[in-house]
Parts: structure tokens; sequence; C-alpha cells
């Protein structure tokens, strides 16, 4: 009998001692209101587990693990980013493991080998009970799959659910309902390549609101790009709370970026996932899901950024000092159209932060390595993404601490100190660059703001931003994303744009060569009066008149119900080109909607080689 009674009690005390941990240690409370529904749910799998297990005190490990990553793990992420774990982070999560280093690389892979390991050791089929949880099992798996609707359906409907506050929506059910739901949620609006006619309606309704040319039509001239992605690059001089010792922006970089007229790049992400950035300012398609593009949603040769100026001579090229494959890279970069990926073990590592490489041994490293390509005057796209300025900023002893602060949290000091070190670092590569290619167009943007202490403590101390994202304001939603952004059009000096997303940086670096060739860019150009940011479940409307217009759910005003349908059609013709069968590829000189249907890339495993 007390055997019986085992999962009932063990799940009763985990979920007492996990409940605890979740709002006291990171302040994520699950309502009263649905630890009912949740907790039956969690007994449930409890007793499936149990009644396939050989031993009792193994089930009570592994109850102990996944019962914690659910509960634990949840509150982590959502103090970290804002929003519990989706089934996207599954794909993410090698990524992530190659990131770590020491015992965080342990903390994080120990659980899991854990898990899988007991999973199979404690595994049994001795008794009536365990083929009725397998059973159980199978028929709740194949409905997750093939019938998701059956589980999302009454779940939104007497639950109810918010498609952009996923953060609400994990309080309101608890991690295991929660987790149920959105499994289900992601096989049934899983992304899909569309039909033919599908597509070509879509790019049909993109194409024919754009307006017609007003410039006069000036001759393609190539000339070299050096774009800039910074990690984590953020202007803390917002933080008023801060009280900083002195200013931590390089007073060079201020003023460059003041005749700059203080642009910024409308990001799709917040203190990570910055393959998504990259995804944005090389591809031109906007972000619009909680998951990582270069992942799953890059399985085509595109014609981004890359591959139309390799189709115009240019020598492209990528330098990351990561591992070469963290967030797929090696496939990414080279569907896009880059002939060179230089990572890691291409550079010299002489100056590092840690595990992090300095931002100016790489912009000297790089600077050497296509100095031939510049001397035999090939036009080049230079792209490069830095690494030093991750979370949790760590310097080397060669960079002493120069910043103080009055913030309680941690980061916002750390930060500082690190930002004081990557606006020199980053001055110092533009003026080399001036020197070395006066005619070149040279681009420095953040790739999104730092994370700066759990729950947002850093920035809900300035009052910049709310702890959670149902109570941020309009502008609070644009400041979530707002990051510097330089682009200096070679000998004319600093471009003055406002703030752009990110998605539409490579149309606007082919308007300053004069590209006039149709193209995928095409497609996301911007509607008449407004700049469209998507982020995961919302989108905002920048307006001319630098109003913003947040857009969560229908019924929508008529701006959001443009833009709406704009970022619709937008997401029919990017899954068509870099999922589907790409039927609205442009070809040069011709119509950007061709007849014929170049046959789908297949090769998904293609690497890219590294020249010497």
């Amino acid at each position: 009998m007390l055997s019986r009674l085992l999962p009932l009690l063990s799940t009763t005390l985990l979920y007492l001692i996990y409940y605890l941990i979740s709002t006291f240690k990171f302040d994520v409370q699950i309502k009263t209101s649905a630890i009912p529904y949740d907790f039956l749910l969690q007994l449930a799998v409890s007793y499936t587990l149990y009644a396939l297990s050989k031993r009792q005190w193994i089930f009570l490990v592994i109850q102990a693990l996944l019962m914690g990553l659910l509960y634990v793990g949840n509150a982590i992420k959502i103090s970290f980013f804002g929003g519990p774990i989706m089934p996207d982070d599954a794909y993410a999560l090698r990524s992530l493991l190659l990131i770590l280093e020491g015992w965080r690389f342990f903390a994080a892979a120990i659980p899991l080998a854990a898990i899988a390991s007991l999973l199979l050791f404690n595994f049994t089929m001795r008794h009536w009970s365990s083929y009725l949880a397998s059973l159980f099992a199978i028929l709740l798996g194949l409905t997750i799959v093939y019938q998701p609707l059956m589980i999302v359906e009454p779940l939104d409907k007497y639950l109810g659910n918010s498609v952009w506050d996923q953060r609400s929506n994990y309080l309101w059910h608890g991690a295991t309902l929660y987790s149920l739901q959105e499994g289900a949620r992601y096989f049934a609006l899983a992304d899909r390549p569309p039909d033919m006619d599908e597509a070509h309606e879509a790019a049909q309704n993109l194409l024919s609101g754009l307006p017609e040319p007003v410039e006069e039509e000036k001759p393609f001239t190539p000339r070299n790009i050096h774009l800039v992605l910074l990690e984590s690059f953020w202007d803390p001089n917002g933080l008023k709370k801060a009280r900083y010792s002195g200013n931590p922006l390089a007073p060079e970089f201020r003023k460059l970026w003041k005749s700059a007229g203080y642009s910024h790049a409308l990001t799709p992400v917040f203190g990570g996932y910055t393959a998504n950035s990259e995804f944005e300012v090389l591809c031109g398609f906007p972000v619009t899901k909680d998951n990582v593009k270069f992942e799953r949603q890059l399985l085509n040769k595109v014609p981004c950024l890359p591959h139309i100026l390799a189709d115009q001579g240019y020598r492209t090229v990528a330098s990351h000092p990561n591992v070469p494959v963290f967030w797929n890279r090696v496939n990414a970069y080279e569907r896009m159209g880059f002939q060179t990926y230089w990572s890691l073990d291409d550079f010299v590592q002489d100056d590092m932060n840690r595990e992090f490489m300095s931002d100016a041994t790489l912009f000297r490293q790089v600077l050497e390595k296509i100095s031939p390509t510049l001397a035999a005057k090939q036009p080049i796209l230079d792209y490069i993404v830095t690494y030093f300025g991750h979370w949790n900023y760590p310097l080397s002893d060669s960079r002493p601490n120069k910043i103080k602060s009055a913030s309680p949290v941690e980061e916002v000091t750390t930060y500082a100190n690190t930002v004081y070190y990557k606006s020199r670092e980053v001055m110092d590569f533009i003026k080399k660059m001036q020197q070395t290619d006066p005619d070149g167009i040279i681009v420095v943007f953040g790739d999104h703001l730092p994370f700066l202490g759990e729950n947002f403590a850093g920035y809900v101390d300035s009052g910049v931003l709310a702890s959670s994202r149902s109570e941020f304001t309009p502008e609070m939603f644009k400041f979530y994303v707002s990051t510097p952004m330089i682009v200096i059009d070679g000998k004319r000096g600093p471009v003055k744009f406002g703030s752009l997303p990110l998605y539409q940086v490579p149309g606007l670096l082919l308007n300053l060569l004069h590209y006039k060739e149709p193209s995928i860019l095409d497609y996301t150009r911007p509607l008449p009066g407004l700049r469209v940011r998507p982020l995961p479940g919302l989108h905002f409307d920048l307006l001319d008149d630098g109003k913003i217009e947040v857009c969560k759910e229908p019924p929508y005003s008529e701006t959001c119900r443009k833009s709406a349908q704009w970022l619709a059609d937008v997401t029919v013709v990017g899954n068509d080109l870099f999922i589907g069968r790409q039927v609205t590829r442009p070809k040069p000189s011709e119509p950007a909607l061709p007849m014929e249907e170049p046959d789908r890339n297949k090769e998904e495993a293609e690497k890219v080689t590294v020249p010497d």
C-alpha cells in the first residue's frame, strides 16, 4: 500500500520544494488557481514513470531531476530572459553546452546525462501497469505530434492563452500543464513550406505596395563593407540610478554616434540568441518567433546579402572567434553566401578575457587577413561578430575596472566596465579602417541589450523597464530592443536613419551601393509611414511622427491591421525562400516573381571550406 502512495507523496513534497525555490529565489510564483490542474497532471506523469521503473530509489532520483528541470529550470530562464522554456530551446541545447565551461558545463550536462541514463537503466515492462503506462505515454505523444489541436483548443478555451505573454501563460498554468500546452502548440503552428499559389499571392501583396523610386538612377558602385556585430553592446548611461563614477562609453564613440543622430538598431532579441540578429542583418527578413533561425529555419541556399554581393564579384568573409558549429554557423554562413568563415582556431588567442577573445586582437587579426584583398582592390564584405562582452562580462588583468556604480545589481557594474573597453576598441577599429579604406562603408551595432540581473533588475531599478513584459509600456518595448548603430558611408560620413529594424539594414547597404537589381530584400521594404518590429507573439509599429503602437492581439487598430497583414505575407515568402521551394526567388534583371521553380537545396550537411 505504501509503495502505491510513493508517487503521491514524492510529487507533493517535490512540488512544494520547487514551488518555494521558484517563488523566493527567482520571484517566479505560479498562481494558486493553477496548482490543482498542474499538480494533477504532474501526478499522472509521476505514476507513469513509476510504473515503468524497476527500483523505487531510482524513480525518486529521476523524478527529482525532471521536476527540477521543469520548475526550477523555467524559473531560471524567466528570471534571465523574461520567458519560460519553449520547445525550440531543445534545439538550442547543443549550443548552450558548447558555450559553458568549467562547473557551469557540468551543472547543465550532469542532470541531463543522469536523466537519460537512469531512464534507460531503470526501465521495465514486468507488470500490467507498465503496459498501461506505456500505452498512455505513446497515445499522448502521438496526439501531441499528429493531432495537437485536440490538446491546444480545449486548453486554450478553458484555461486561456496569451499569444504575446508567455511568462503569464506559465504563471497561470504551471510548469507541467504549460509544457503540455506549448508542446502541442509547437506542432500545431510549426512553420511549413507554402504551396506555389500561396507564396505567389503573398509576394505579390508585398511588391504591389512598393513606392516608385524617385531618386535619380545611379550605376552600381562596388565598395567595401565592414559590418561589425558588437556582442551585447549598449549605452549604460540610460541607467540613472546606477550613478556611475565615470562615463562608460568612450567620448569619441559618443561624438561619432551623435553625428549619426544617435541612431539605433531595433533588434529581434533580448539578452541572447545573437544568431537571430545575424539572420536579420544578413538576410533582410524579420525573426518573429522564439527560436534560432540558423538551427532549423535556414535549409536552403538563399540570396542573402553575402550571396548578392558575391555575385557582383565581392569576396565575402565572416569572422567569429567561437567554435565554428555554434548556432549551426558553419552551414548557415555557407547557405547565405559566405565564401570564407574564420572561427576560433583561425585566430591567435593572444588577448583573452577568460574564454572570450578581446575585440582589439580580433579586429587587428581580421585586418591582417583581409589586407591582401584590400590591396588587390577586390571589393569585400567583411563581416565580424565579436565575442567579448558576453555575460558574465569577465575582464583580463590587462583591463582593470575603471567604473564604479551604486547599483546593488552586480552586472550593472561589470557590464559598464566591459563597455568601457569595447567602445574604445571599436573606435580604434573605425579610425584604422577609415585610414586604410576611406571609401568603405562601416557599420557597427549591438546585437541585443545585455543581461543585467534577474527579472530585468538593473533596468527596473532605473525605471526604464518593468519586471515583466506584461507591464511594459510602448516606450519600454522600444527600449527593450534598441541598441546603438552607426553607419558610416565612406567619406560622406555617418548616416542619420533614426531607429531601424535590423532586417532593413541589408537594404540600406545595397542602396548606398546603388544596387537596383531585384532581390529578396524588396519583400521587406518598409510600409509607408511606419517601421515594424516583430517580437515573439506581438509586434510594434514605429510611426514617422515618433509614436509607438504595440500590436498584441486582435481586434487590431487600422495601423496594426496593415502591419499584421504585411508580417503574415513576409512570413509566407520567408518560409518559401528559407525552407520551401523558392518559387518567389528573384533573378537579376528579371521580374521579382520568376516563372521557373529552382530545385530545393537538400544538402543540409554541407560544410564551409575555410581557406588558408
